[in-house]
């Protein structure tokens, strides 16, 4: 099923995707709805993000091919981390499909994007068992990590570099029933692929972050995580589109625009 969350005549619901259209439901697919009669063209909604998270984890580095791409571009060897390392994301930064992201003026101008398969926790975990973790999983969805390097460059905590308003594009649904050993992902920039890459080309899988993760905390529904990205793309400037896209789940577009003063 690929559950969606949406604004129809300023009435937010989830919904269904099936085919063109979205079948409303009242409730939440992440605790009690029941279907509606209710259906709409997906031409004549707003895509929103597909959940409003509480906690947006990161797993990264989590691609091999991403921590050497960024030590070649430093003219640095590759440092692999020993295990997994997981981050925060701000969830204030998280925009859908078809919403701008906004180049800061007093930013360099310039973006990265790291195309990433984001796993959406549907049950609460803690201490969880390796071999049971992938329980706790309610489906898929897609995130662009945007970053403006400059900043990382300086800022300790990448709390600007990262976590600046409209870095996080996030859908355009939420997937259930996939694999997680081998969701493949492409990014494009301006039309053209810059990353093509599988979920199996993980370090460490979804199944052994959601165990790490929850020997410190307790994961709950809705909560997020990031699950890194291969390679290292180049810059983006205003005016650029971004696209993300997996075929189980579908397509995250966004474009880039200039502040305004």
């Amino acid at each position: 099923m690929k559950w969606i969350r949406f604004k129809h005549h300023h009435q937010t619901s989830y919904g269904l995707m099936q085919d063109n259209q979205v079948r409303q439901v009242h409730g939440s697919p992440l605790e009690e709805y029941q279907l509606t009669s209710n259906y709409h063209a997906l031409n004549e909604v707003e895509l929103l993000t597909p959940i409003q998270p509480a906690m947006l984890y990161f797993a990264g580095p989590n691609f091999k091919g991403h921590i050497q791409a960024m030590a070649k571009r430093r003219g640095q060897e590759p440092i692999y981390p020993s295990r997994p390392d997981p981050h925060f994301r701000s969830v204030h930064a998280l925009i859908p499909t078809q919403a701008n992201i906004i180049v800061p003026r007093e930013s360099c101008g310039r973006l990265q994007p790291e195309g990433q398969l984001t796993v959406v926790i549907g049950k609460k975990a803690r201490n969880v068992p390796l071999e049971s973790a992938l329980e706790h999983v309610f489906g898929y969805s897609l995130c662009n990590d945007i970053t403006e390097r400059e900043w990382q460059k300086v800022d300790r905590t990448m709390f600007r570099s990262k976590n600046t308003d409209t870095f996080k594009p996030f859908g355009p649904c939420i997937a259930t029933g996939l694999d997680a050993t081998d969701i493949k992902i492409q990014v494009r920039h301006n039309g053209q692929v810059i990353a093509d890459f599988s979920s199996s080309e993980q370090t460490w899988s979804v199944a052994t972050w959601i165990h790490t993760l929850s020997q410190n905390t307790t994961l709950h529904p809705g909560d997020c995580i990031m699950m890194g990205t291969q390679g290292a793309a180049g810059d983006m400037v205003a005016g650029d589109l971004i696209e993300v896209e997996c075929q189980e789940i579908g397509l995250l577009s966004n474009r880039l625009v200039k502040e305004q003063i």
